[in-house]
């Protein structure tokens, strides 16, 4: 349902609603939920009825938009709205519904249960991302054998009487175990959209957690079975979503744009979840997230740190990766140049051409129901 943004006008979000759903009804539903999170006075909320359907559009208004999210920013929403320092517990369920309202595409739900239950979705996964401890390895891979068998031809899979949720949470957050077990970031965000979305369904579909566990006990979806089924693409390549626009609980790819480095497996770019408040996930330090410029900052210097090893093998060296980083944060000029480089929508896979390592689109947890 998208169209060209307008880099000026929220497009914000959708109810669809057809003739079986009360319009009333839907209406006090998501009132109620803007005014318990103090956004019912910045909301436009307009209903509109075409054919026998309708549905209700909702956005920030214009004047609060060009103060808290100018230019489909983000990234700094915390400090220019002011509701934020007294939300407490609901910081980030504001932040996900502000910055929804002031989406650059139309956000489609079917209702106002469906749209609180994906909320509640990107809170799990953002919280789990922050919580999230690893070693990485590209190579090999281990998880906690109280929750977790392998399979030689599907990998791990959860044991039976073994939830999926007490699963994901033990191989990632090390103090269930004691230990730091080995992933690659692309199979570390699968993990972390299943966790968000069976926490969800223990609530509202537990028919969904059901499937969701005896698919996970037979092979965890992964790769192209994954992204069709758990997450779909928000924005095209042709209508790219705007560079400093991040919904808390976005999965995103950063690219690493040099040929030869991100030949470097593991290397070839970076799987990352918008934590809110400027920040992206760091699943090998979790206690040092990123901001955009340290991403990109990261990810340009990997250029630097390809070497070729005792074996004969291009590796990377992170330390002359920090060295880089540092050397680059102390020159102002150094450091302008290298973020005009970074901040371009990436080439498409396999293309090295001239662009930098920003993602034209997100992905986003697909609805329980």
């Amino acid at each position: 349902m998208s169209s060209k943004l307008n880099a000026s006008i929220p497009a914000g979000i959708i109810i669809e609603g057809s003739s079986d759903l009360n319009p009333t009804q839907s209406h006090d539903e998501l009132n109620r939920l803007l005014q318990r999170l103090g956004l019912q006075g910045a909301t436009q909320v307009r209903q509109s009825a075409q054919n026998e359907d309708y549905f209700f559009e909702a956005r920030l208004q214009q004047r609060y938009f060009d103060l808290w999210c100018p230019g489909f920013d983000t990234l700094q929403v915390q400090t220019r709205a002011p509701d934020f320092a007294s939300s407490g517990a609901h910081a980030l369920e504001l932040e996900i519904v502000l910055t929804m309202l002031a989406a650059p595409q139309i956000m489609t739900f079917k209702s106002v249960a469906q749209l609180e239950s994906h909320i509640r979705v990107r809170v799990n996964i953002a919280r789990a991302a922050a919580k999230t401890s690893l070693a990485f390895n590209t190579e090999a891979a281990e998880r906690p054998s109280e929750y977790w068998q392998g399979d030689s031809e599907k990998g791990f899979v959860i044991r039976q009487g073994v939830g999926l949720e007490e699963a994901i949470i033990a191989a990632t957050q090390p103090e269930i175990t004691g230990r730091q077990y080995e992933f690659s970031c692309y199979r570390a965000a699968e993990y972390l959209v299943l966790l968000g979305l069976a926490k969800e369904a223990k609530l509202a579909n537990p028919t969904y957690l059901h499937e969701l566990e005896a698919q996970c006990r037979l092979a965890v979806p992964r790769a192209d079975p994954f992204h069709t089924t758990y997450v779909y693409e928000y924005g095209r390549p042709e209508n790219p979503i705007p560079m400093r626009y991040y919904v808390p609980g976005d999965r995103l790819w950063f690219k690493n744009p040099d040929d030869r480095s991100s030949d470097v497996k593991g290397f070839e770019g970076s799987w990352v979840f918008y934590l809110g408040g400027g920040l992206f996930s760091n699943f090998w330090r979790r206690d040092k997230p990123f901001d955009l410029t340290s991403k990109c900052l990261e990810i340009y210097h990997w250029r630097d740190g390809a070497r070729i090893n005792s074996s004969g093998v291009l590796s990377m060296d992170e330390s002359e990766v920090e060295r880089q980083i540092e050397l680059t944060r102390q020159s102002p000029e150094k450091l302008e140049s290298v973020m005009s480089k970074m901040m371009v929508y990436r080439d498409p896979a396999g293309v090295y051409a001239n662009g930098g390592c920003i993602d034209s689109t997100r992905e986003v947890p697909r609805s329980l129901f």
